[in-house]
């Protein structure tokens, strides 16, 4: 009797843990992303990814009632991007389709035996229009609105609407990119990337000429035209041979901002960064990483006092302010309609969320533009009546796009939201600080099951995310990947599992020193000391089974799961490893092609020796591994060495491969493969 007694109380323990909801619904809301507003009129545009089937929505004045205007059924894997309103905002360009890897594919996910191309597209709000333009990239409507620049094959193009054909505008020695067209359209500034060196070029459509602006060994970037024509700015950035990735980089030979001058044919050096801190270029999310505002201001990014602001320089006098001072970092970056001041969104008010705030080098302090205090904020655009516009979530609400009035947000395209997603079923994650094994102090986001019951022992997860560069926050991601990854912290959750994410060190968000920590990724693989701290904190937790902790996360998240599994098997029972990386060698040289490790020698050994893969010896917890076999990040490879390693050492391992599938995987049905398979891996190896 008292066993049946145990037993049943244990299967009534279990039901109140049993989900209330499945991956595929709260894995179901649209994720919008390219909000876009019309010139000229009160219009905005953006693109839903509804469980993977990418179409185009548009709303307008007055009513701003959100409607779709492309009709694309599949999930294919065939992204929207690049949305760009036509002359009388009622036609919208776009590019489908995605970048073309090394070999010059194109994406092509289902596997079609046609393959997949990238085509720019024009269709008009109606929807019953849709005209390929050109098949090409990176669309830049001129000014006068009767030339489309565009990319193709790494040269540029143009599309005339008036004669509705494409020709090569000009021919150039390496590849093209930064299109940015003179204010009168006479003009179009592009960057010519050269390898070890780059330009900023003005082709002159009137002369059909090319003037290189004041060409260097360095590589320059980020064209920005002054709002008159007549001046041309842009970043410069010292070359250092051999400078590597995934390594600290605290200094480097500093960057500066220079000015072209077209009426005196003069390049000048207008501002540099300082020696030491700041002096290597970190950047933000923008359209460009330079800001000409009307005042006769350029504002730019700069990390000189150890955290990532937004910085002025008058152009003709050289006076530099701080525009955004504290303890925080500034990430999306929009320039105002009337282009006197800058919309952004950081972290300044809260470190584990996001809000959007307004700044001009003639205020006095940044002024925040919402008060809602849970919402995740970002990407800002404004209309032509100076109506604000951005994409928003909360702990508990995917991302929307969102009207800021009076302080307020309110959902546009709410109607795309699934009836059936599980708002009210979801737990509002608890931030969190623990220490690392060395001492350091890490942030984390912990979820607790919706029936948490503190007299229980549960098992755990530590998820890791990607990048490094990237911070989780207290709700859902303003990236699609973490989006997804923070609806599968959600379903972990609600069966039965407390799950800490952790923003480990070398991520964004706390500054410089922590992004750029000591001897981080193939220096030394210090976050690995935040692994263990992270593993330690759930184990003496007298919630958690101590026997029972997993680790997953994918990309960088993958290489901490395989570090955690390679070196703390003792620690922790189970890891799902989702296109990690296993030897920083292999991963260094797919970014940088040059690289050879025999040349490197004493730098090849820290790197592999900062990889789980010398540590498999001590390997013994079973994991999944999942991998597409057609990532342009972390090669396919690396999940082939693993596994042969594992193997030979008896290790208990399981894999999920998906052809022709990219890094950050495109088809939504290989989202939901790869978590319910991550999922059932976890029940079957924690919960027993």
């Amino acid at each position: 009797m008292n066993l049946f007694i145990k037993i049943l109380g244990l299967l009534l323990f279990t039901n109140t843990l049993t989900a209330q909801f499945t991956l595929e619904q709260v894995m179901s809301s649209p994720f919008p992303t390219n909000l876009t507003a019309a010139e000229g009129s009160e219009k905005i545009a953006w693109v839903f990814n509804k469980a993977g089937v990418r179409n185009i929505w548009m709303a307008k004045a007055p009513n701003w009632e959100g409607e779709a205007v492309t009709s694309f059924d599949l999930d294919d894997g065939q992204g929207i991007s690049n949305l760009i309103f036509t002359e009388n905002s009622d036609e919208i360009i776009f590019v489908r389709g995605g970048a073309p890897n090394r070999r010059g594919e194109i994406p092509n996910p289902t596997s079609h035996p046609d393959g997949a191309k990238r085509y720019i597209l024009k269709i008009n709000e109606r929807g019953d229009n849709l005209d390929t333009l050109a098949e090409g990239s990176s669309p830049s409507l001129s000014p006068t609105r009767t030339q489309l620049a565009f990319l193709k094959n790494g040269q540029v193009w143009m599309y005339d609407f008036e004669e509705k054909n494409t020709k090569q505008a000009f021919t150039i020695r390496g590849g093209a990119g930064s299109l940015r067209w003179s204010p009168d359209g006479s003009k179009l500034a592009f960057v010519s990337n050269r390898g070890d060196h780059a330009f900023v070029g003005v082709y002159d459509l009137g002369t059909h000429q090319i003037q290189y602006i004041s060409p260097s060994v360095d590589k320059d970037s980020n064209p920005v035209w002054s709002p008159d024509g007549k001046q041309l700015a842009f970043m410069r950035i010292p070359s250092q041979k051999g400078q590597l990735i995934f390594i600290p980089r605290r200094s480097a030979l500093a960057w500066s901002i220079h000015v072209h001058n077209f009426e005196q044919n003069e390049t000048q050096q207008l501002w540099k960064a300082a020696e030491g801190t700041g002096s290597a270029f970190r950047n933000i999310s923008g359209s460009n990483q330079l800001f000409w505002l009307a005042s006769g201001h350029i504002v730019f990014p700069y990390e000189g006092r150890g955290w990532t602001h937004l910085w002025s320089v008058q152009a003709t006098t050289g006076q530099t302010k701080q525009l955004t001072p504290g303890d925080f970092e500034v990430q999306f970056v929009t320039e105002s309609v009337d282009k006197r001041s800058i919309f952004y969104s950081s972290n300044q008010s809260n470190i584990n969320l996001q809000h959007i705030w307004q700044v001009s080098p003639t205020m006095n302090a940044p002024k925040r533009i919402t008060e809602i205090a849970e919402s995740i904020e970002w990407s800002p655009v404004q209309t032509s009546s100076e109506q604000l516009f951005c994409l928003s979530s909360i702990g508990t609400q995917p991302a929307q796009v969102m009207q800021l009035k009076e302080k307020k947000l309110s959902a546009i395209g709410a109607n795309a939201m699934p009836k059936d997603f599980p708002n009210n079923e979801l737990v509002q994650p608890e931030a969190i600080e623990f220490t690392a094994a060395d001492g350091m102090n890490i942030h984390g986001q912990l979820f607790l099951p919706k029936n948490y019951d503190s007299s229980q022992k549960y098992p755990a997860v530590l998820f890791f995310h990607g990048g490094s560069r990237r911070q989780m926050l207290l709700g859902f991601h303003h990236r699609g990947y973490y989006h997804n990854a923070y609806a599968m912290n959600q379903y972990l959750a609600s069966q039965g599992y407390i799950v800490l994410s952790v923003n480990y060190r070398s991520g964004i968000g706390y500054g410089m020193e922590f992004r750029e920590a000591l001897n981080y990724g193939a220096n030394g693989a210090s976050e690995f000391l935040d692994v263990m701290g992270a593993g330690l904190y759930l184990r003496n937790r007298s919630d958690v089974d101590g026997n029972k902790i997993g680790l997953w996360g994918g990309s960088y998240g993958g290489y901490l799961t395989a570090l955690g599994l390679a070196k703390a098997s003792d620690l922790f029972a189970a890891g799902v490893d989702i296109h990690g990386v296993h030897d920083w060698n292999v991963v260094i040289n797919n970014f940088i092609p040059s690289y050879d490790p025999v040349e490197r020698a004493k730098v090849a050994e820290l790197a592999y020796q900062s990889s789980p893969m010398p540590y498999v010896k001590d390997w013994r917890s079973p994991v999944l591994l999942i991998h597409g076999d057609d990532d342009r990040n972390v090669p396919f490879s690396e999940t082939v060495d693993i596994a042969e390693v594992l193997r030979k050492q008896g290790v208990d391992f399981e894999q999920l491969i998906f052809p022709d599938e990219v890094h950050g995987f495109l088809l939504h049905r290989n989202w939901l493969a790869a978590y319910k398979a991550t999922a059932d891996f976890f029940d079957r190896k924690l919960k027993k």
